[in-house]
């Protein structure tokens, strides 16, 4: 007998056995294998059964509940003698409670209520007035419940001093990167606390900044030949091999950003046209011509590799549940792995950015203008397109002036 239909025999999941079906039906429908999809249904099965024999009710299955199914020492019908349950069964485990929660069966996770409530007023601010990502607006909220406990909720009794303490404080604790993240966080929080009339006006300018010589280094890029190592890489992968081929030359043709190409949807592709339609910083709209090379890669991943199921993002996850990328960082991290297959042992640097500088360095050597550069990336400002403008060492050498060398007293 095998250990499925052993399962089977020996553990009575009760009442659950129908949500355990139609739990092992999701799974199927989000393209899990088969072995997958068995583990998950014998740890629901474990739970449910233990659940009898523990005599507790479906309807007060929470988190408390699923750890204690962790913690116990299992002597569960089917020859188990497990002093403690794994923490990969125990996760499983919590998929499942998870799946019944969003069916109404379980009761829904108890939201602990937040200490400082003004918080998600500034999270709705922050997504509708100033555009902000998701990821920028969880950065922000991070930050501020760090501040927050020094500064106090009495926001009416904010003044200049107060906040310079604990500038100065976190000035001790951390470094200016950081710093500048957290002060960042800070001003934005002060200029909507303004806003709304919950603290006197203009004490964002009270915050002092943190020093830093801006677009002082040169730009990390690679050249076109090492460019195009990394693009061909590609063809040395047997799964992938078409959404990373399309991924880098999204970023080395049009110089996106990785959330760019993370965020990317199938209806953002007009393929009559042939334009792509971007959501940038602060939800600019953007339509950027699609080359003939990048419309092919996208072309070919779309049809032959991307997996059928119901998902609007262009890019998904190469193995089961298909879904988007969760953060951009996804992105990032095809591009280290490719430069690592390209046989690039020292680059600059690993992320998507590296592609995007090296998009801009080559088109101004190949005699684009600044500002049809600054197009492309979407800068804002000329003077952050002006940066790649220090690598042309051809140009510079048509303006520099000879050394004088030793001057007569």
């Amino acid at each position: 007998m095998d250990a499925d239909k052993r399962n089977h025999w020996f553990l009575d999941p009760g009442p659950l056995l129908p949500w355990i079906d139609r739990f092992a039906a999701d799974l199927a429908a989000q393209r899990y294998t088969p072995l997958t999809i068995g583990n998950y249904t014998d740890a629901a099965r474990h739970f449910a059964a233990w659940l009898g024999i523990a005599g507790i009710s479906v309807d007060f299955i929470d988190d408390d509940v699923v750890r204690r199914f962790a913690d116990h020492r299992c002597r569960c019908p089917g020859g188990r003698q497990w002093s403690r349950v794994s923490q990969k069964y125990s996760r499983r485990v919590g998929r499942f409670v998870v799946f019944l929660q969003k069916a109404g069966v379980a009761r829904p996770p108890v939201m602990a209520a937040s200490p400082y409530p003004l918080l998600e007023d500034y999270r709705s601010w922050l997504r509708v007035h100033r555009g902000l990502s998701e990821r920028t607006i969880a950065r922000h909220l991070y930050h501020l419940h760090k501040l927050l406990p020094e500064l106090g909720t009495a926001t009416h009794d904010y003044d200049a001093a107060r906040i310079r303490n604990v500038v100065r404080e976190w000035r001790e604790r951390t470094g200016s990167a950081d710093l500048r993240t957290i002060t960042s966080a800070l001003r934005s929080y002060l200029r909507f606390l303004a806003g709304v009339g919950l603290c006197r006006p203009n004490l964002d300018h009270a915050i002092p900044p943190v020093l830093q010589w801006r677009l002082s280094s040169l730009p990390r890029y690679l050249t076109s030949a090492d460019v195009e190592r990394v693009i061909a890489s590609c063809d040395q992968l047997t799964r992938g091999r078409l959404r990373d081929r399309a991924i880098l030359l999204l970023l080395a043709r049009l110089g996106l950003r990785a959330g760019d190409v993370a965020g990317l949807r199938l209806s953002d592709v007009d393929w009559t046209s042939g334009m792509l339609r971007l959501s940038g910083k602060a939800r600019r709209q953007v339509r950027l011509p699609l080359p003939q090379d990048v419309g092919d890669a996208l072309l070919a991943y779309i049809e032959q590799e991307r997996p059928r199921v119901h998902q609007e993002a262009v890019f998904l996850m190469m193995v089961a549940p298909y879904r988007s990328f969760a953060q951009s960082s996804h992105v990032s991290t095809i591009v280290a792995l490719a430069l690592k297959r390209a046989g690039i042992s020292d680059p600059p640097s690993t992320g998507a950015s590296l592609l995007r500088h090296s998009a801009a360095t080559s088109m101004l050597r190949s005699g684009a203008t600044l500002e049809a550069v600054g197009t492309v990336l979407r800068h804002r400002s000329l003077d952050m397109t002006a940066h790649y403008a220090k690598v042309d060492i051809a140009m510079l050498e048509q303006i520099a002036q000879p050394w004088p060398g030793e001057l007569a007293c």
